[in-house]
This record gives C-alpha cells, sequence and structure tokens, in this order.
C-alpha cells in the first residue's frame, strides 16, 4: 500500500436564484473541459439535482491540495466564482474528503 497517495474529493451544492440557474448551469459546462484538463485533476463533473429545483452538484476529485490550488488559481474559475456571487440564492455547501485505501484507489484506477 505504499504506492497509494491520498485523493482529495469534494462534493458542492449549488442553489441558485431561480432566474439564474441556466447561467449557473451553462459556466459549470463550460469549466468543465478546462479543468479536467489540469494537473492533478481526475474527475470534474457537474450535474443539476434530480431532488432540488435551481440546484448543481459538482463531483471532484483532485490529486491533493496543490492540484486544487491550482484549479482556485486560473481565469476561468475565478470568472466562475466571480459570477456566482450574484447568482446565488445561499453560500456554496462544499464537502471535502481524502482516501487512501485500497478500495479507493482501486476504484479510481481500475
Amino acid at each position: 500500500m505504499s504506492d497509494l497517495k491520498p485523493k482529495l474529493f469534494l462534493f458542492a451544492v449549488i442553489e441558485t436564484k431561480p432566474e439564474h440557474f441556466d447561467d449557473a448551469k451553462s459556466a459549470l459546462d463550460a469549466l468543465v473541459p478546462p479543468t479536467l484538463d489540469e494537473p492533478g485533476c481526475h474527475v470534474f463533473s457537474a450535474f443539476a439535482s434530480k431532488d432540488r429545483s435551481n440546484t448543481l452538484h459538482l463531483f471532484e476529485c483532485f490529486e491533493d491540495e496543490d492540484a486544487l490550488n491550482f484549479h482556485y488559481a486560473q481565469d476561468y474559475t475565478k470568472s466562475v466564482f466571480k459570477k456566482y456571487e450574484n447568482w446565488l440564492a445561499a453560500p456554496v455547501e462544499v464537502t471535502k474528503m481524502s482516501a487512501t485505501s485500497r478500495g479507493s484507489w482501486e476504484q479510481l484506477h481500475g
């Protein structure tokens, strides 16, 4: 197990004002491709909630905090965060987890 590196998982819940849901969804959809090309990004997925209207979810997996901080430092990421300030109905809820178990490693790397 010494070859295992911890992975950083994030799950964000983004509740928008109803009139800004489509704007927020489009901004997140545009953020996915460049984020997936970043070093240390394993997963970056945005989707609408099935249970909560005007709510979007992000599921992310980065190699570590450095990779996440690199993501936050990109102009395209900053641009979306700045727009969200006016679009949000509530603060973004973010859950951060890390995993080093053999099971999580095998799920990510087959």
